[in-house]
């Protein structure tokens, strides 16, 4: 038994110790791509977007940043989910939101386009964690995002997010050792 216990911990050890190794290439990179992906879309707001009155900078953009820049082999991170997680999110939080436009029922509102985007996303075999995010913004955002209705699909959601995996196509596949999507498969 005490053997088994050493085995196993010494095994452990070397999963977490191994999981935890960086290649420091691999975080310039990673860098780079958080760089030139959020700051795209960051400019297309401060530059192009006051004129129209528009929010182009979601905070889940970060998050799915994280993801395919940084965990670029993740299931999660793949262009089929990032594109599929947002954008089925996107529209099931603005249709909490329409559903329930009342201001004292908001709560129920978000919490219900977070739940039900989880279930569109597991049946869709899309899930991407940074979608619910999206889908509680609908909802709980400012009154100029709940103002756009299902515009907030278009832009900008899909627009943000096609910018965040043109970015990723381009950076991580210019080094050798990384690839993206993952073996070549977009869907």
């Amino acid at each position: 038994m005490k053997h088994h216990i050493k085995r196993t911990y010494r095994i452990a050890r070397y999963v977490i110790y191994r999981e935890t190794l960086v290649d420091k290439k691999d975080i310039a990179w990673s860098f780079l791509g958080a760089l030139l992906g959020v700051g795209l879309i960051g400019a297309l707001n401060q530059f192009y977007l006051p004129a129209r009155d528009n929010l182009f900078v979601l905070g889940s953009f970060g998050a799915s940043a994280v993801l395919i820049y940084g965990h670029t082999q993740s299931p999660l991170a793949q262009p089929r989910n990032v594109i599929g997680g947002h954008i089925l999110s996107a529209v099931t939080g603005v249709t909490a939101c329409m559903l329930m436009p009342s201001p004292e029922w908001e709560w129920l509102a978000g919490a219900l386009a977070v739940a039900f985007s989880i279930v569109v996303m597991q049946v869709t075999k899309t899930v991407h964690p940074p979608g619910g995010a999206t889908a509680l913004l609908a909802v709980a955002g400012s009154e100029k995002i709940r103002a756009l209705g299902y515009l907030y699909v278009l832009s900008p959601v899909a627009s943000g997010v096609f910018m965040l995996i043109l970015v990723a196509f381009i950076v991580n596949n210019i080094p050798g050792n990384r690839s993206y999507p993952a073996h070549g498969r977009w869907w």
